[in-house]
């Protein structure tokens, strides 16, 4: 039998090479702002490393001299060895989440609003998406999950473990709101909870939901609640950094907000803010929090030393907006998302390069390797059949100049 599962794993893999949809482990090296590849430095503009902070050496030598200056007795350790609710709940941790829930709170206020939040911080992302949905959808309350179509593969795995007798889901067109007020007038009158789900910036498209417009479709029904996913805007949008729903001035409204520090924190973990009574439930009721070993408290003051500094890089987002900006009109219509967007507004550093088919989204990639940048091809089904994509992402790292070559090429 064994035999026969390999061969046809070797079959399918088969398969996919064919349609040039087969993936492998790239083999590289990480200097500064470029990776080493095949022996050839190239310059980075494929990572999430928006803020550029990654490879920023003189951070990390300025973190590691406050850690050597700890005595032994406090230097944070390199591995929390067990859960959080067996060993694994650290001071640094602790502290993560009073810093989290203070900068949060500190926008809350100004924004004109009293409502008062708490931070659970988890492992990553995918673990936050993957155990959120579930663990809020436990009560027996029949609940209609609503979610944009492009929300990422965590949130879909998410709500497929929350189904059962009293939760289904369905998924509107993207940023189609006129399709998501239909589902809610469609709604079963013994609905008693309706739970939209976004992201703010979408990982492949890089275009922004429209908050405002979420928040006004919230208060026409109290059954409402609102999940936004802000991975991709944390630390990039916003006068601190606290991502589109701080632009917005959304912040209050939203009753289940999601940040990573994977990508623009250059660190690794996540979070979630919610209220505080919905902590507590979450701490009993979510598996992946429940099951896993918390990250490490050396991971974790890392993070807070990034966070200190996130309110203060007002210079790096400006220059990181008008980077994607001159990126995003240079694009020509025919290999945009949509060939009537107007992009005359800075949406995010995620910049896709629509090709259609694999073999010229391949080929372009390649050509672009050639050309010194790293640039990767994007195929289902990570996005939808024929509109395979090379998708550019820029940092605050990069020059005006290493803009200027990149679009030299496309």
């Amino acid at each position: 039998m064994q035999n026969s599962i390999t061969e046809r794993l070797q079959s399918t893999l088969a398969d996919l090479k064919a349609k040039q949809q087969y993936r492998q482990l790239p083999n590289l090296k990480h200097d500064g702002r470029h990776v080493i590849s095949n022996s050839k430095a190239l310059l980075n503009i494929a990572s999430n490393d928006y803020l550029g902070l990654g490879g920023d050496t003189e951070m990390q030598a300025e973190f590691l001299t406050q850690v050597g200056q700890l005595s032994t007795t406090h230097t944070p350790k390199m591995s929390a060895t067990s859960s959080r609710l067996l060993t694994g709940n650290d001071i640094q941790l602790e502290a993560l989440e009073e810093e989290l829930q203070n900068w949060y709170q500190s926008a809350i206020e100004k924004q004109s609003s009293t409502n008062s939040k708490s931070v659970l911080v988890l492992n990553s992302g995918y673990h936050a998406n993957l155990g959120n949905l579930p663990a809020l959808t436990t009560l027996p309350v029949k609940t209609l999950i609503l979610a944009d179509k492009l929300v990422h593969a965590s949130i879909i795995d998410g709500m497929r473990l929350s189904q059962s007798k009293l939760v289904t889901y369905r998924r509107y067109r993207h940023n189609d709101y006129e399709h998501l007020a239909k589902f809610i007038e469609q709604a079963d009158e013994t609905v008693e909870r309706i739970i939209i789900v976004t992201e703010s910036i979408f990982s492949m498209d890089g275009d922004r939901a429209d908050l405002p417009q979420l928040v006004q479709i919230k208060s026409k029904d109290a059954r409402i609640e609102l999940y936004v996913d802000e991975a991709h805007a944390v630390g990039v949008l916003g006068d601190t950094g606290l991502g589109l729903a701080e632009e917005t001035h959304t912040l209050a409204d939203i009753d289940y907000l999601v940040g990573t520090f994977g990508k623009a924190f250059a660190s690794m973990g996540a979070y979630i803010m919610c209220d505080e009574v919905v902590k507590q439930w979450l701490i009993n009721a979510m598996r992946p929090l429940i099951f896993s070993t918390a990250l490490p408290p050396i991971n974790h003051a890392w993070t807070r030393f990034i966070l200190a500094k996130m309110p203060t890089l007002t210079d790096q987002r400006a220059h990181l907006a008008q980077l994607s900006t001159t990126l995003s009109q240079a694009i020509d219509p025919r290999h945009r998302v949509s060939p009537t967007l107007q992009e005359i507004y800075y949406q995010s550093p995620i910049v896709p390069y629509i090709l259609g088919d694999n073999a010229s989204t391949l080929a372009k990639a390649q050509k672009l390797q050639a050309a010194g940048f790293y640039a990767l091809p994007i195929r289902p089904p990570t996005v939808p059949a024929n509109t395979a994509r090379i998708r550019l992402v820029m940092n605050a790292k990069l020059t005006n100049e290493d803009c200027a070559r990149l679009i030299q090429q496309l």
